[in-house]
């Protein structure tokens, strides 16, 4: 559909070329294509970020930034699988492959939606959409039961079934796995009924607060997007122009622009390419 959108705009599609030097003149840019010259009255540049660079991303829209002294924002790989220590993973890889609805939070942010165990640490939807508001240092909290009290939970299993073990009422609510691995976090041997209202308690924290602290994340490899990168103080609002270079445009997530999971990243490269393209 792009592709013939161009073609009937009249654009021309050059692929396999380098871009080289780029130089303000007076009346647009020289800009060095290959082995060839382009002189342009409007510039936009539209390379995205450094995400998933085995497809070609690359910081190039930052250095065409900085050559013409726009200010840059941090960047950092975000909608990515978080990592741990080798400690944490010992106990989180048997698990590799079991989902779990959750929700997911670093500080006051949270997000409720699946939660993948992977062989590095964990992903899924909640995972990656707090991985954008996570820093190094940082712990998230997990709520393996979101929209259910574990301790009333663990108090009717009590009633109901005091003779099972406290993994075995978790596994009504878990995948067996993740019930078995909590119930080994908890580390309460025994019946469930015989646990106390505070031996009961503390294992609710465990479910509905558990406290995680990854080391890292998988990086720009598996970064769906690129968070920081062109400051949008030095654009203009309504165009993307910079405003100091009169023609000059950065769109997409090259831009210091970064949305939630759903379809927000490509509406907003599609709809900062339209911007740009109503006037450049």
């Amino acid at each position: 559909m792009l592709t013939d959108e161009l073609r009937q705009a009249g654009a021309t599609i050059w692929t396999g070329r380098a871009v080289g030097s780029i130089e303000k003149i007076s009346d647009g840019f020289d800009v060095m294509v290959g082995d060839g010259r382009v002189t342009t009255t409007s510039l936009v540049v539209a390379t995205g970020g450094k995400s998933i660079p085995k497809m070609g991303a690359t910081g190039f829209a930052y250095d065409v930034a900085r050559q013409f002294g726009l200010k840059l924002t941090d960047t950092r790989p975000a909608l990515v699988p978080l990592t741990f220590e080798p400690g944490a993973l010992e106990k989180l890889t048997p698990l590799a492959g079991v989902s779990t609805n959750a929700v997911v939070s670093r500080g006051k942010t949270r997000f409720e939606e699946a939660l993948l165990f992977t062989h590095r640490g964990l992903s899924g939807p909640a995972i990656l959409q707090i991985s954008s508001y996570w820093r190094e240092g940082d712990p998230i909290t997990v709520d393996l039961l979101p929209g259910e009290d574990a301790l009333d939970f663990f108090r009717a299993a009590r009633q109901s079934a005091p003779k099972q073990h406290l993994q075995t009422a978790l596994a009504e609510r878990l995948p067996k796995r993740l019930a078995q691995l909590v119930g080994d976090n908890i580390n309460q041997p025994g019946m469930i009924g015989d646990f106390s209202d505070k031996k009961l308690t503390a294992a609710a924290d465990a479910v509905n607060r558990w406290t995680l602290k990854p080391v890292g994340s998988e990086g720009y490899r598996t970064a769906e997007v690129t968070l920081g990168g062109i400051d949008t103080a030095d654009l203009d609002a309504k165009t993307l122009m910079a405003r100091t270079v009169p023609g000059l445009f950065f769109v997409g997530e090259a831009v210091d622009v970064t949305g939630w999971l759903g379809g927000y990243n490509f509406q907003w490269a599609w709809a900062s390419g339209y911007a740009a393209g109503q006037v450049a």
